[in-house]
């Protein structure tokens, strides 16, 4: 399986800094429509970089094309309307406002009267995807357990309607049980053929559910491909995997 030849996202020679330090150094990936795509990573290799810079949070140099337009240095405000949409790191949640209000927070450009059925409507597709949220409606994020956290930052990234969702690390610190609930959905999502590019520290899992892996080392992609052709690379295998070159 080869990169797709009109991807919705296609980044190229994206560099940014923080500083003197260079994070990324001429990264590029690609993700197709209706594609699940993983990119794995040590910690300070640049994936979270790379995620902020594509959603305006962070100023970077190169080239992003998203949906057949040119987006690099427009607003997070604006991308989000244009449907490339993060899932952050650690949930960062409102922790006093109820698992709703979080959620409406995510549909906060949808605020026409027009739109309201359609929010509704929306909230009700989450509760489907996450029923253990329905019966915590009204209650704080900060009452949930980590894992039920992270359903409620995934649920306020699917209420902004993304055509891409960029997810960081949404496996991390989760039990095993939530973590098969999390991966659940993901596939889900991209069987209802929604674009999604997962930065995950769980390599194993994430090449798992994904077509395409990118390993990203000093702010450089530095392999590529096909996640099962990757998943059998000995260098990937010592690295992210757990074992061994003889």
């Amino acid at each position: 399986m080869t990169a797709p030849a009109a991807p919705l996202l296609a980044v190229n020679n994206l560099k940014a800094s923080y500083g003197p330090i260079e994070a990324l150094r001429g990264a590029f990936v690609q993700v197709g429509r209706g594609e699940i795509v993983a990119l794995i990573g040590a910690n300070g290799a640049g994936k979270t970089t790379l995620l902020h810079a594509l959603v305006g949070l962070i100023p970077g140099q190169g080239a992003i094309e998203f949906n057949d337009r040119r987006v690099d240095g427009l607003s997070p405000q604006v991308l989000v309307r244009a449907g490339l949409v993060l899932v952050p790191e650690r949930r960062q949640l409102f922790d006093t406002m109820s698992v709703r209000d979080n959620l409406l927070l995510g549909a906060y450009h949808r605020s026409t009267r027009a739109a309201r059925q359609d929010v509704e409507e929306d909230i009700e597709f989450v509760y489907r995807l996450f029923p253990l949220l329905r019966d915590r409606d009204r209650h704080p994020a900060r009452t949930l357990s980590g894992g039920m956290q992270q359903m409620v930052a995934i649920g306020r990234g699917l209420m902004a309607r993304p055509r891409l969702l960029l997810m960081d690390e949404p496996l991390l610190g989760l039990a095993p049980l939530v973590i098969r609930e999390i991966l659940r959905v993901i596939r889900e999502l991209r069987e209802r053929g929604l674009s999604l590019l997962l930065v995950e520290q769980n390599a194993r899992a994430a090449m798992d559910v994904a077509s395409r892996t990118y390993v990203m080392e000093g702010g450089r992609i530095v392999l590529e491909g096909p996640s099962a052709e990757l998943a059998a690379n000995v260098r990937v295998q010592a690295a992210y995997l757990g074992g061994h070159v003889d």
